[in-house]
């Protein structure tokens, strides 16, 4: 099983991560965080790294029923997505499967919602190949 669906545009990642806010904004999801690896990576350890940017994907309908279901699925929450300048000049966007990422939990009702959490992250990956 694959834990992420992904998908590259022909686009700099500033363009990219704004295609992806909106993808993603289509599908009810806001962006609670967002961590620049790049710069995190230079000033903690020194290192040099391609501009990499995590976003906290949330749909919060949904986090709110994840909840109900099952409390500690907040370690799991919220969904990441990646957006990568590749060295091709293109960039990635990649989400995690939530099905995949909760597979461990024993609770079928949560399985289910982690259905259509992935759905409406496959859904926004899937716009951005048009974009």
């Amino acid at each position: 099983m694959n834990y992420y669906y992904s998908t590259t545009i022909e686009a700099p990642l500033e363009e990219a991560l704004e295609k992806t806010r909106n993808a993603l904004g289509d599908q009810g999801f806001g962006i609670i965080n967002e961590i620049d690896m790049a710069n995190t990576l230079k000033e903690k350890i020194g290192a040099d790294f391609r501009p990499y940017r995590i976003l906290g994907a949330c749909n919060p309908q949904l986090a709110y029923e994840a909840l109900q279901l099952e409390d500690k699925v907040g370690t799991m929450l919220p969904c990441n997505v990646i957006v990568q300048q590749l060295p091709s000049g293109s960039t990635e966007v990649a989400a995690i499967d939530p099905v995949a990422s909760m597979a461990s939990i024993d609770n079928a009702k949560l399985k289910e919602a982690a259905e259509r959490v992935r759905d409406k992250l496959r859904a926004a990956i899937e716009a951005l190949k048009g974009a």
